[in-house]
């Protein structure tokens, strides 16, 4: 139980208590140091360092998704001189069959069947599939990109705190500081502000510091997704823009089948765009009717449905991305002419669109709060 939620008693805390919140910092700090942020923040790479990984040689490697949608295994990347990638069935070539290596792979044939590797589709992904992690620390975002989202997180948290604190002037401002206020010196005070919370939102005392952190929590994965929807849009306009342009070249015509499939991504890349926005527009409209009456249970009732999408928003965000960025990477910087980029279409950019489509065809539906 965190230090809030026994903050009504209001003991003193142990010795013992403050070197295990140190510890549980450090092994925080040590985990961003450990793994590459930007692959923890990631939708498409996953650490298996975060696995329970038997073999030291794997537990450094990472998976990744390619732009075909494929997952497979990076063994090492030099950057410029190239990377070790191999599928997965592939590495019994490579590992003797001991039994650690036999467990290993039984978790990466699992790893390879999901659609992505952001920390929140993960944490649904291993706990259906049984997959016990040993800190769960490392299934959160980064310090530095909950620091990115906060201008995200804002327009989630500021209707809470004006709940709460109603009309009047607050030195409160984010949830961070929501949550930091428990530790104050003054328990007196922290207990008064607690109360006053519990009240607003109808839930026993002891049950407020659990309900804040897990409003930071679920909004905070909000946040990352409509991050990276609001990047990925742009991209995605300006490709089917060139599309167009790539389409119209006398030289691109000629090509066997080009128009049908110029024609097909239009109308996927649309219909995968709209129909998740769509979805966030739900979670705004909802997220707009838990403010009107924030309680536990309304509150209970939006945090289901979000994470009923998790997986999906993961997965079709993940597509996305990846095809963008194998499309970027290839014609940076103005490299390349309309035949290279009608090929490079025709064998990359078409292959796996069905498949991101069809996960956003299985997103549940997102029902109305009422």
């Amino acid at each position: 139980m965190s230090e809030a939620a026994e903050i009504a008693d209001a003991p003193e805390a142990t010795a013992e208590e403050v070197e295990e919140t140190q510890q549980s910092a450090a092994l925080s700090q040590a985990i961003d140091q450990a793994l590459d942020e930007g692959d923890r923040d990631s939708l498409h790479t996953l650490p298996l360092a975060l696995l329970p990984m038997n073999l030291p040689s794997l537990a450094r490697a990472k998976m990744i998704k390619d732009a075909h949608m494929q997952s497979v295994v990076e063994m090492f990347n030099s950057g410029s001189a190239g990377s070790g990638r191999m599928d997965v069935e592939a590495l019994s070539n490579v590992f003797e069959e001991s039994e650690e290596f036999k467990a290993d792979l039984e978790i990466l044939q699992h790893m390879q069947l999901l659609h992505s590797y952001d920390v929140y589709s993960l944490r649904i992904e291993l706990r259906r599939l049984g997959i016990p992690i040993k800190d769960q620390a490392g299934l959160q975002l980064s310090e530095r990109k909950a620091k990115e989202l906060t201008v995200y997180m804002t327009e989630f948290t500021r209707p809470l705190i004006q709940q709460i604190y109603g009309g009047t002037d607050s030195d409160i401002e984010n949830m961070d500081q929501l949550l930091a206020m428990f530790k104050s010196p003054d328990k007196g005070e922290a207990i008064k502000k607690l109360k006053m919370i519990a009240e607003k939102l109808g839930i026993p005392l002891g049950e407020v510091p659990v309900f804040l952190e897990e409003y930071g929590d679920v909004f905070l994965s909000l946040a990352y997704y409509k991050g990276a929807l609001d990047e990925i849009i742009p991209r995605v306009t300006a490709f089917l823009d060139e599309l167009e342009d790539i389409n119209g070249n006398f030289q691109v015509r000629q090509m066997p089948r080009f128009e049908e499939t110029c024609k097909t991504l239009q109308v996927r890349f649309n219909d995968i765009t709209a129909s998740i926005t769509g979805r966030f527009e739900s979670f705004d409209r909802n997220s707009k009717t838990l403010w009107d009456n924030i309680n536990a249970e309304t509150f209970q009732s939006m945090k289901e449905m979000i994470e009923a999408h998790y997986v999906t928003i993961g997965g079709v965000l993940c597509g996305l991305m990846v095809k963008m960025d194998a499309w970027d990477e290839k014609f940076a910087r103005g490299r390349g002419g309309p035949v290279s980029k009608a090929d490079f279409i025709m064998s990359e950019m078409r292959m796996g669109m069905n498949y991101i489509y069809e996960i956003e065809k299985s997103a549940p539906s997102t029902r109305e709060l009422g």
